[in-house]
């Protein structure tokens, strides 16, 4: 029998992080429908012009209850997410004439203050052919309320910072008559698998109730470093997200964050690395790769918070990115909805880094 490829030893591992930035024009018009004008003047869709372009939402029943900033997110497509965050920090957006925060939660009756806006170019916006054929096949499950995405690493979730299009961008190109696809949670750029897409505003709202009430077992497979047998090992300290002068997001552990715990079992151990199985009790930002780090195991191809000789000993491997990866998500949804449980399988380049080091057990287990 063919004893299969060598396993490849782990040594000392030069960081390097490529970004690639598309350039887009942009023009300044008023949200979707509306009229940009002079003088107070009732607009379509509950919009009122106020003089100079600003409009006055007032909302609605149905969309009470989300926050601010997704609110806007949603509603401003074509508009940069960063420019969205400068707004609502300028306090240019207003509800009720008073100033809010990005995590306000919209009531119904609510007048909220929207300046003009610039929204990119729609020719700007159509994501590749190659893409949207790729993300078509990538879809788990779907029924009239939701979708499940096997997300590819490498795309981001939704466009700005430098990005024209993401996954949502590109699902609503793929579906022009789809009358509403927004995320339900996120996943960083380079993290792939299982990603939610409400179709419907209410299963939105369903689905946000499950995520806060912790009713979503969310899974992930991480290579870390290190032997990290048994489990599962829980990690319960409290993150603190920070914006750096560049607009980057670092997460550090501190006393004065918010709470986060975070699960880890083991699932196979090579030479100084163990492939864990991680369940999220929390969800913060970068929660997963930062818990890991704090207790001792770091992330394999993780260039903010790992180990910088793992990294390169990990890239002699094969590995070109984090390995990091949406395993499965299981829910049930409110008001007599079946039981769902989806798995995205382990990428072939995860596995493959996997065999490289040892795992002959690994395309079976979890490809």
């Amino acid at each position: 029998m063919h004893p299969g490829p060598k396993p490849v030893k782990l040594r000392a591992f030069s960081r390097g992080l490529e970004k690639s930035e598309t350039c887009a024009h942009y023009i300044n018009v008023a949200p979707a429908g509306q009229s940009v004008g002079t003088g107070r003047e009732r607009a379509v869709n509950g919009m009122e012009n106020t003089g100079k372009g600003v409009q006055i939402l007032e909302i609605t029943e149905d969309q009470a209850g989300q926050r601010v900033d997704n609110f806007l997110l949603a509603r401003l497509k074509g508009v940069p997410r960063s420019h969205v965050y400068r707004i609502l920090r300028r306090g240019e957006v207003r509800v009720n004439r008073g100033r809010i925060k990005p995590h306000y939660r919209l009531r119904a009756g609510d007048r909220l203050r929207l300046p003009p806006v610039r929204r990119r170019e729609a020719g700007t916006l159509r994501p590749p052919a190659a893409l949207l054929e790729r993300l078509e096949r990538a879809i788990l499950y779907e029924d009239e309320r939701l979708l499940v995405l096997d997300k590819p690493a490498g795309v981001a979730v939704h466009g700005g910072s430098g990005l024209s299009f993401g996954v949502i961008e590109a699902l609503r190109a793929l579906r022009p008559g789809a009358p509403y696809l927004e995320l339900v949670h996120r996943l960083d750029r380079d993290t792939s698998g299982c990603l939610l897409v409400a179709k419907r505003r209410s299963a939105l709202r369903a689905l946000h109730g499950l995520l806060r009430e912790g009713r979503v077992d969310k899974r992930y497979l991480a290579l870390v470093r290190g032997a990290w047998p048994g489990g599962p090992h829980r990690v319960d300290v409290p993150l603190r997200k920070n914006v750096l002068a560049s607009g980057e997001r670092v997460v550090r552990v501190s006393e004065a964050g918010k709470a986060a715990q975070t699960e880890f079992t083991a699932r196979w151990t090579g030479e100084d690395v163990t492939l864990v199985e991680v369940r999220l009790l929390t969800g913060r930002t970068h929660q997963i790769r930062v818990h890991a780090a704090h207790a001792g195991h770091p992330l394999a191809g993780d260039e903010r918070y790992g180990d910088a000789a793992f990294n390169r000993a990990l890239r002699r491997a094969g590995l070109r990115r984090l390995f990091l990866h949406a395993w499965s998500v299981a829910l049930e949804m409110p008001g007599g909805g079946p039981h769902l449980q989806v798995t995205a399988p382990l990428p072939a380049d995860l596995l493959a880094v996997l065999e490289r080091l040892g795992c002959m057990t690994c395309k079976t287990d979890f490809g």
